[in-house]
């Protein structure tokens, strides 16, 4: 297990009060705070060597480019993959927009798009709207309780499916999907599988060999690093034929007034100027989360999520959506009969606690659950058991306020 209280110290946001009470965060599912070493060498990046890469031949430029491409060295390393297959987008929804503009240009009427009825809205929108316009056909793997329907899977993933396209861990139910064995599945009907790893990379490791994908997809924010951060893995021989989403900046080669030249990977899909400090912050966050190590952050999430479940479990008229055994992420979801979830989440506040409620960019799986919205707890690195004990508190305080 990590030492939390050891690991807060690190965050400078949280040592702050918050309506009088100490701050306990808790929807780091939305974005995680940042920790000292981050916040410092974004600071000196603006200080000491701020200049465009791959551009200038001035020293600041130099500077620059350097820790730009050590940055995508970094992130490479860190989920297994070859420099040239990592591309630097603003984050996971970027990155699946991407994939699903490039991918689907080969596609033809009555092609198949196989999602889930978990998907963020980020891995649904991009495809749902480019199926419209191509008469491409969209199929949705079914849950069975707050599980894939793997039965289902082997039905929808069939040789009419070209693209299967899943979220690894849910934002919702804490819920980590049988990414490998989806995998094979989509591999086997002749299919492209893509990964929104959004919610997995920062609480696991990250093999995208392993898992055996041909894109995987995140966001930076999520895992210690700026907003705006992220990166799409896309295998090489994948990349090479896929046309650029965006056009202009350094992923030109050559342009005449008749055509233009692509620059080679990674250049080729990073368009006009890069998150130049965030792409840096990025990579200095993998070094911090490294340090701790991947592991032992999936242990400690889990520990918390299960220490999580069993007090709101003592709790009358709470309903809690996810599993609530076995591997899962940090992420608790639930619900309190006769409470909206909005006032659930002003509650907390006015103990300094901070949850994320609503329909989580989730909608069709809400409308699944038979639920408008839903109160969610997300903690992370530096959450300890004393926040979750504050959380249950006020939850008890909510329940006595609404008589319910």
């Amino acid at each position: 297990m990590i030492d939390a209280k050891k690991i807060k110290k690190d965050f400078p946001i949280l040592k702050q009060n918050i309506n009088g009470h100490r701050l306990v965060y808790l929807d780091s599912a939305a974005t995680t705070q940042k920790p000292r070493m981050v916040i410092n060498e974004i600071k000196r990046y603006y200080e000491q060597y701020n200049a465009n890469i791959h551009r200038g031949i001035h020293t600041l430029a130099e500077l620059s480019t350097q820790a730009y491409e050590q940055a995508h060295e970094k992130i490479a390393e860190f989920i297994n993959a070859d420099f040239q297959e990592v591309i630097s987008t603003s984050g996971a929804t970027e990155s699946l927009n991407i994939v699903a503009n490039s991918l689907t240009k080969s596609l033809k009427k009555g092609d198949k798009i196989v999602l889930t009825e978990m998907e963020h809205h980020s891995n649904i929108v991009p495809w749902q709207q480019i199926a419209k316009d191509r008469k491409l056909k969209m199929e949705f793997i079914k849950l069975d309780g707050f599980q894939l329907d793997m039965e289902h899977a082997k039905e929808v993933i069939d040789e009419n499916a070209k693209i299967v396209a899943v979220m690894h861990a849910s934002n919702v139910l804490g819920t980590i999907n049988p990414v490998k064995k989806i995998g094979k599945l989509a591999h086997d009907a002749g299919a492209l599988f893509v990964v929104d790893g959004a919610h997995s990379i920062p609480n696991m490791p990250i093999d995208v060999n392993d898992i055996g994908c041909d894109f995987f997809a995140f966001s930076g924010h999520k895992m210690c690093s700026p907003t705006g951060t992220g990166a799409l893995f896309g295998k090489k021989e994948l990349l090479e034929k896929m046309s650029p989403f965006l056009y202009g900046g350094h992923m030109i080669s050559e342009v005449t007034l008749k055509d233009s030249r692509w620059n080679e990977l990674p250049w080729k899909f990073e368009a006009g100027t890069a998150n130049i400090a965030g792409c840096i912050g990025l990579g200095y966050a993998i070094d911090y989360l490294k340090k701790i190590g991947m592991k032992n952050i999936k242990n400690h999430e889990e520990h918390l999520a299960k220490y999580t479940i069993k007090q709101l479990e003592e709790i009358e008229d709470i309903t809690i959506y996810g599993p609530q055994k076995g591997e899962r992420t940090g992420t608790v979801s639930f619900n309190i009969k006769g409470i909206h979830t909005h006032d659930v989440a002003a509650i907390l506040d006015k103990h300094g606690i901070a949850i994320r409620a609503g329909n989580h960019c989730a909608m069709p799986l809400m409308k699944i659950l038979g639920i408008s919205g839903c109160s969610r707890s997300s903690p992370y690195i530096y959450n300890i058991i004393e926040d979750i004990d504050k959380l249950v508190e006020a939850v008890k305080e909510a329940k006595h306020i609404f008589k319910v």
